[in-house]
């Protein structure tokens, strides 16, 4: 890994008529599919948001915070918070899908999983948001969920004491389907816009957040059942309520 990373290095010696995307290829699902038989739970919308804080003060407000109150979220709070940070405006289209969130070229090759603690109406597990739908939907029941995600978090016990944890994965395809080895730089640029959403919806909400890039690659990836090339986790955020 070198700073070249951070230039504009891979674009200038990219060939972008060798996308699939150039190529003709069709491009990839801007969602994954909800697994055959499974429930969709449905997410409260912006129509039933009262989440009111000026600006100015949310971004001056804003700060990690890794100290969380043992109070449950709402499940309104967080349908927020994934709306805020991974939420659609609009009507999809059969490429593309506008956010309230940027990304390069519109390709949004991240996912959200959340593993669930204490919030409102939810059972304790692994879910993953379906912003196509503005739901959820259960990926797994794992036993010692709090100690399995500390460790997988390299021991920061915030991560399993919040209320629900954020984890984004990536699937790279989406993106390199249109900007080849130009891809990962955006990705994680893509990464930084959906935390930096969170943490200012958070302030609206009452809630903190701490992001975290220091993680055990293949214990995440294993926890959320992910393959760990085609899709593999690039952040993470607990989330929980904080005392005023």
């Amino acid at each position: 890994m070198t700073r070249d990373f951070l230039k504009d290095s891979a674009r200038k010696r990219t060939d972008f008529s060798g996308t699939d995307q150039n190529r003709g290829v069709p491009p990839p699902p801007i969602q994954k599919p909800v697994p055959e038989g499974a429930t969709v739970i449905p997410l409260p919308g912006p129509n039933n948001f009262d989440f009111e804080i000026d600006l100015t003060k949310a971004i001056g407000n804003r700060k990690s915070r890794r100290s969380f109150t043992e109070k449950l979220l709402t499940l309104k709070e967080l349908a927020f918070l994934l709306w805020a940070s991974q939420g659609v405006r609009g009507e999809p289209g059969k490429v593309h899908a506008f956010r309230n969130v940027p990304s390069a070229g519109c390709r949004h090759a991240l996912e959200t999983y959340i593993i669930i603690f204490r919030v409102e109406g939810l059972e304790k597990g692994i879910y993953r948001y379906l912003p196509l739908d503005h739901g959820l939907v259960r990926v797994s029941a794992p036993e010692k969920l709090e100690d399995s995600t500390t460790e997988a978090s390299l021991g920061q016990k915030f991560a399993g004491a919040a209320a629900a944890t954020f984890v984004w994965t990536s699937i790279p395809y989406r993106m390199e389907w249109r900007y080849s080895q130009v891809s990962y730089k955006v990705i994680a640029i893509d990464a930084g816009h959906a935390c930096q959403n969170l943490y200012l919806a958070c302030e609206a909400a009452g809630c903190g957040t701490c992001a975290i890039a220091a993680y055990d690659q293949d214990l995440m990836d294993t926890l959320l059942g992910v393959d760990g090339d085609d899709e593999f986790t690039v952040y993470i955020a607990p989330v929980g309520k904080v005392n005023e």
